[in-house]
């Protein structure tokens, strides 16, 4: 009874005289004096909390969509080149890509500085490449994800299709000229599969064509989409060859005749990568430039299914940038005295995001994984693509949703990341396409038409 007492006694020390007179205005203070006789500790410490308030500040914890630790199992080496890589990005790439996001422009002035940071081609061995893994070379692809998917494509096409071409499909002779320059990003390539009529049916519908002539190949026909291509110095071109009706690749240079490429305006996504619509008409392309293993389709899935990969990392990168962003959002912007993260509905919103992003971290590490170990197959790299594609939709859409009317202002990022995920969810390969793959591979029937 007498700690009660002293509890009491605290808590109307609590309150000055002036205090207590404007209370005895509006309460029985005879009865909230029996009310508190009345508390045990508990009660009268929360009674206290109330009157005092909490001295203690609350600080929220360091955002980290890694919720898995999943970069936890790269070793230092590793871990070290992708915070590298991310505090370049964040320097570098981010202050600056909203203004040539909104304005359709390629920032130029960061070529050099990607060159310096050394990584385009990371996975190739030889001609200045890293020869580093197919997981580092993910992680990479998602950083860049993370801060810009235009950047990031714009990457993903120097660094995996075209160079990707060369490596892969090349001569020595092509590889040597082409790879170190390429790497070190003085030479710009660009990637043509994608044809104005003739997008997911390019495994046996390419409408450009190839003719062997005693001056060369002549090339004649249109792609659409290639990213890179108003200011490469070369585009790996795909046509069907006219006599036996396979596809064949060429080493097509800026300066060829017969080569005109007009730059495609209007686009709602991916805004800084620059997409042309490629003329070739009787174009010329002397025999040393075709590439020497690529004599079918199937040698050209071989470089889709390296990059389709690298597309499914990006897709997570997209995804982590919107998340971040939203939750830094969430927990700055107050509404009815308190920050938004606080409420239950935002709190579910942020738990889902995170949920599928967990979820395609942890299946695009396995992936590279299984590339790594050479047990990488084409239903592998589509269903990451499928899945990781299809979340990202998911996941910048609630970002947008917890910022309200803000999630559609170019300065709080999130607006970037939603257009740009319908980009990434349509190219190199659309959903429908990948999941065929897939199933043909599940059931053993080919669903194609």
């Amino acid at each position: 009874m007498i700690k009660k007492i002293k509890n009491i006694v605290r808590l109307l020390k609590s309150i000055d005289l002036e205090q207590i007179e404007k209370i005895s205005q509006k309460v029985d203070l005879a009865a909230v004096m029996t009310a508190v006789s009345k508390m045990d500790d508990n009660q009268l410490k929360g009674a206290m909390k109330m009157l005092t308030g909490s001295t203690k500040k609350r600080e929220a914890p360091p955002i980290d969509a890694d919720f898995y630790a999943v970069e936890a199992k790269l070793s230092p080496e590793d871990r070290a080149l992708q915070l590298k890589v991310r505090e370049f990005l964040e320097r570098e790439i981010k202050p600056l890509v909203n203004k040539y996001w909104l304005h359709d422009e390629f920032p130029f002035e960061i070529i050099p500085k990607l060159a310096e940071l050394n990584v385009c081609g990371y996975v190739f061995k030889g001609y200045g490449c890293a020869g580093g893994s197919s997981l580092m070379d993910g992680i990479i692809a998602a950083e860049f994800g993370r801060i810009d998917p235009s950047i990031a494509t714009f990457l993903g096409v120097q660094s995996g299709l075209a160079m990707g071409s060369i490596y892969m499909c090349g001569s020595e002779e092509q590889k040597q000229e082409w790879l170190p320059s390429m790497q070190r990003l003085e030479k710009i390539g660009a990637f043509g599969l994608t044809e104005p009529e003739v997008g997911s049916a390019t495994a046996g519908g390419l409408t450009t064509t190839c003719r062997k002539t005693e001056n060369g190949w002549v090339l004649n026909g249109q792609k659409k989409w290639i990213g890179n291509s108003t200011f490469s110095d070369m585009t790996i071109i795909w046509a069907r060859d006219l006599d036996d009706g396979q596809v064949k690749g060429f080493i097509v240079r800026k300066e060829n005749p017969g080569f005109m490429v007009e730059k495609i305006k209007g686009k709602m996504a991916l805004r800084i990568v620059q997409n042309g619509l490629i003329t070739l008409t009787d174009c010329v392309v002397p025999e040393h430039d075709r590439l020497p293993k690529a004599n079918s389709f199937k040698d050209t899935a071989k470089v889709l299914q390296m990059t389709r990969a690298g597309v499914a990392w990006m897709a997570v990168g997209c995804a982590r940038g919107a998340y971040e962003n939203a939750l830094e959002y969430t927990l700055n912007r107050k509404q009815f005295g308190k920050p938004i993260a606080a409420f239950q509905l935002i709190q579910n919103h942020l738990v889902e995001m995170l949920s599928n992003l967990t979820a395609m971290q942890t299946l695009t590490f396995r992936l590279s994984e299984l590339q790594d170990e050479g047990k990488l197959k084409d239903e592998h790299a589509s269903l990451a693509k499928v899945f990781c594609t299809l979340r990202t939709r998911d996941i910048v859409s609630r970002a947008r949703e917890v910022m309200g009317g803000n999630g559609i202002l170019l300065e709080y990022n999130v607006a970037r990341f939603l257009a740009d995920a319908e980009a990434i969810y349509s190219y190199e390969g659309t959903k429908e396409i990948n999941s065929l793959i897939v199933g043909r591979s599940i059931t053993g029937i080919s669903a194609f038409v």
